[in-house]
C-alpha cells in the first residue's frame, strides 16, 4: 500500500533541532507503513498510479510525539480513582487511556514509567488495542514510605501501598536494602522491562514525604543502577531535589525526570555523566490547579514550581538534552499529551528543540530508533496539522490536529488517509490469544 503526502506545505523530519530539519513543498511518499522518500514537490510530475494521494499543500506534518513519561494505568491520584484502576474494569480504562493518548495527543510511541505491564505492551504490538507503540518500566522502584507507597488517607491502619499492587507480570514497586533492590530489578527484567524507573527522592503528590528527605540510601540507589546496567538496561530517575538529582548522576542514572531543583552545578555534572533530563513542566502546572489535596502536598507543589522554569533554563542553557515527557496522572490530561510541548516552550525552550526532544531525540534515548524521524526506511509514524504547530504547538488546542499515522495508517479519518480498523490485524490478533489460551 502506497500513500503519496503532497506538496507539503511544511515539514518537520525530527532528525535535528535546527532549521535543516524543516521542509517546504515537499513530497512524502509512505510505503507498507514505512516512509519510502521525501523529495521536493515538482509541479506535473507523473505519479504512481498505485498511491493513494492527499493535498497536504495547506498543511504541516511532523513525526508522531514520543512521550517519554506516561502512565496509562493511572486516571487520578485520590484513593477512588487508584481502587477504580486496580478494579476488576481496569483494563477497560486502560484501552480508554492508550485510545486517546494515540488519537487525540499524537502519541505514537511511549515510555511508560510506571504501572504498564508486558500484556499491554503487547495487546498494542499485537492489534488487540489500539495506542502508543509502549516502552515499559513495568513499576516504579521506591522505599517503604517512599514517594510510590500510597497507603490511602487512614495511614495508620494501611499495610499495602495501593498505587501499584503486585499483580501477574509487576512484582512489588517497594524494596529495601541493597540486596532487595538487586531482586527487584531481576524481577522486572523477567516481567520484561524495557527500562527500570527509580525514585531518587520523594515526590510532590506523595503525602507521606518531603522533598529534603532522602528516599534510597546511596548503596540501595548504586545495587539498582549496577543491576540494570548488568541486564543492558537504562535507569530513569524520578528526582525533584537537589540531593536527589546528585544522587542519581553519581550512580549511574541516564535520565533525571521533573529536575525541580537542577543548577547549574549538577548540569556540569551531568554532562560529564552523558544524562538527559525530561522535566514534565505541564504536569507540575496541572499540580498547581488540582482540587482537593492535602495541605502538605499543595506545599510541595508550592515549592517546586518557584523553582522549576529556573531548574529548565539551566538545562537548556547547559545544552542537556531535553526530552519531551508528560506524567498525565491527573484527570483531563491523558490526549492532551502535546501540552508538554507548549509548557516547555512557555519555559524557553525553543520550539524547534522542543519538537526534537519529542521525536528524533527522544526515540534515540528510549532505544526506539526505528521512529522519531521521517526520513526513509523509517516506521510511517506522524502527524498532519491544519496550522503550524511547530512554530506554536498551542495551536493544537485549538483543533489543529487533523490525522495520527502510525505505521502508515490514520485513526481520525482525515479523507484519503487509509484507516486502522479493529476488524483486521486485531481479529487475527485476537484469535491466537485465543488459540495460545486454549493450549
Amino acid at each position: 500500500m502506497k500513500l503519496l503526502l503532497e506538496n507539503v506545505h511544511k515539514l518537520y523530519d525530527g532528525t535535528d533541532s535546527g532549521a535543516r530539519a524543516l521542509h517546504e513543498n515537499v513530497d512524502l511518499l509512505l510505503e507498507n507503513g514505512r516512509v519510502s522518500a521525501l523529495v521536493p514537490h515538482r509541479p506535473g510530475a507523473p505519479r504512481d498510479p498505485a498511491a493513494k494521494v492527499v493535498d497536504c499543500s495547506r498543511y504541516t506534518v511532523t513525526p508522531g510525539l514520543i512521550d517519554c513519561h506516561g502512565h496509562v494505568t493511572i486516571l487520578g491520584l485520590r484513593e477512588g480513582d487508584i481502587g477504580r484502576m486496580n478494579g476488576p474494569a481496569s483494563a477497560l480504562w486502560v484501552e480508554k487511556v492508550l485510545h486517546t493518548t494515540l488519537v487525540d495527543g499524537g502519541v505514537t510511541t511511549l515510555r511508560d514509567v510506571g504501572g504498564a505491564t508486558h500484556w499491554m505492551k503487547r495487546a498494542v504490538a499485537e492489534g488487540v488495542m489500539l495506542g502508543p507503540r509502549l516502552k515499559i518500566s513495568v513499576c516504579m522502584l521506591s522505599t517503604t514510605g517512599g514517594h510510590a507507597d500510597f497507603r490511602g488517607p487512614d495511614r495508620c491502619h494501611a499495610e499495602l501501598s495501593q498505587l501499584w499492587p503486585p499483580a501477574p507480570g509487576r512484582p512489588s514497586s517497594l524494596c529495601d536494602g541493597p540486596w532487595e533492590c538487586r531482586k527487584r530489578v531481576r524481577e522486572l527484567a523477567a516481567c520484561g522491562a524495557d527500562l527500570i524507573k527509580v525514585c531518587a527522592s520523594p515526590g510532590v503528590a506523595s503525602p507521606g514525604d518531603k522533598l529534603e528527605h532522602r528516599e534510597f540510601a546511596p548503596e540501595e540507589l548504586a545495587a539498582i543502577c549496577d543491576e540494570a546496567k548488568a541486564r543492558g538496561l537504562r535507569v530513569a530517575a524520578h528526582a525533584h531535589s537537589a540531593s536527589g538529582i546528585e544522587l542519581a548522576l553519581t550512580h549511574g542514572v541516564h535520565d533525571l525526570q521533573h529536575i525541580s531543583f537542577l543548577d547549574a552545578r549538577l548540569v556540569d555534572l551531568a554532562h560529564q555523566k552523558g544524562a538527559t533530563v525530561t522535566p514534565t513542566s505541564w504536569t507540575l502546572f496541572e499540580l498547581t490547579r488540582a482540587k482537593g489535596l492535602p495541605a502538605a502536598v499543595m506545599e510541595k507543589v508550592k515549592q517546586v514550581n518557584e523553582h522549576h522554569s529556573t531548574a529548565v533554563r539551566h538545562a537548556l542553557a547547559g545544552e542537556l538534552p531535553i526530552l519531551m515527557g508528560t506524567d498525565a496522572v491527573w484527570p483531563g490530561m491523558h490526549g492532551r499529551n502535546w501540552q508538554e510541548l507548549v509548557h516547555l516552550v512557555r519555559d524557553g525552550v525553543p520550539p524547534l528543540r522542543v519538537w526534537h526532544g519529542a521525536t528524533g531525540l527522544a526515540a534515540r534515548e528510549i532505544g526506539a530508533t526505528d521512529t522519531g524521524t521521517l526520513v526513509p526506511g523509517q516506521r510511517a509514524d506522524l502527524l498532519i496539522a491544519s496550522a503550524d504547530v511547530l512554530d506554536d504547538p498551542a495551536r493544537f488546542e485549538h483543533g489543529a490536529l487533523l490525522e495520527v499515522l502510525q505505521d502508515g495508517l490514520g485513526h481520525r479519518g482525515l479523507a484519503g488517509v487509509p484507516q486502522r480498523t479493529f476488524a483486521g490485524a486485531s481479529r487475527a490478533a485476537l484469535e491466537a490469544l485465543f488459540a495460545e489460551s486454549r493450549g
